[in-house]
């Protein structure tokens, strides 16, 4: 691994690494906040999934993030949305290819050879983590749109690997709306029992474990109706009894001012589950 930046942040570090990932065959940065307790011992990790369009950095920058972990001293870590580079794979629009992983493991030309986020989210990047912080084995998960898709199926799919979950503005049902019926088409097929899989309001109903969901949603959201339908999630969640928290919040929209003005309420939420 390579540190590109190292930036001293809230008492603690802001730093992004490089290295090459054998999941996806490219390089990938990741940003790892180390707050100041992680200079004294290990410290519980919290991943955040970015959005469509995102880099490691939106995160990082935007979202003010550092001193709500400096305070609960946990370690956050955010990687990159997709594969990057020259040989990987590309559209020309914003919603497919480059900068919209979808966080799936694609099955189909030519996205397969290097659309594997999942598997990087889930495997690589923890144990890469794991090897060179101070981490203990305690793990929280969240995002934000097609992140927070990101966080809720990583969540539901691999039970007792994380101990809290939480997402903005998730795109709950992308089998049922657009973003998400272009990206599984593309990198998944027209066989949309295959959709499934990678569908949080789907995997509500089978999950084996019951890790309560805590969603915010902005009411002014442009992407409300057409895309995100947290109605969607609500309504599975009630059918299966998980527990879910669902804060709409009047006035507010997609973008990360949204999040800055919440992200203090997450990282709680999952700083508490993370002592334990």
């Amino acid at each position: 691994m390579e540190r590109i930046e190292r930036h001293a942040c809230a008492g603690g570090v802001q730093e992004v690494w490089r290295h090459r990932s054998g999941v996806l065959g490219c390089d990938m940065r990741f940003a790892v906040y180390l707050p100041p307790q992680a200079a004294l011992g290990e410290c519980p990790v919290l991943y955040w999934l970015s959005g469509l369009t995102c880099t490691e950095q939106n995160f990082i920058t935007k979202a003010g993030a550092q001193r709500h972990a400096a305070e609960h001293g946990l370690i956050l870590v955010a990687p990159d949305t997709s594969p990057r580079g020259e040989g990987v794979a590309d559209d020309a629009g914003y919603d497919l290819g480059q900068g919209a992983g979808f966080y799936v493991n694609a099955t189909q030309a030519p996205w397969a050879a290097h659309y594997r986020m999942y598997d990087y989210v889930v495997d690589e990047l923890p144990a890469l983590v794991d090897a060179h912080f101070p981490t203990t084995t305690a793990r929280g998960i969240s995002g934000h749109s097609m992140g927070g898709h990101g966080a809720l199926v990583v969540a539901l799919r691999n039970p007792g690997r994380y101990r809290s979950v939480s997402a903005f503005s998730p795109i709950v049902a992308p089998a049922l709306v657009p973003w998400g019926q272009k990206a599984f088409m593309a990198y998944l097929g027209e066989d949309a029992a295959a959709w499934a899989e990678w569908d949080a309001t789907r995997l509500v109903a089978g999950a084996k474990e019951r890790l309560p969901l805590l969603v915010d949603q902005g009411e002014a959201d442009e992407f409300l109706d057409g895309q995100l339908q947290p109605s969607r999630l609500q309504a599975a969640c009630e059918a299966a009894g998980h527990p879910l928290e669902l804060r709409l919040q009047p006035g507010y929209d997609h973008s990360y001012y949204f999040i800055a003005s919440f992200i203090g309420d997450h990282v709680a939420h999952h700083a508490s589950a993370l002592k334990e």
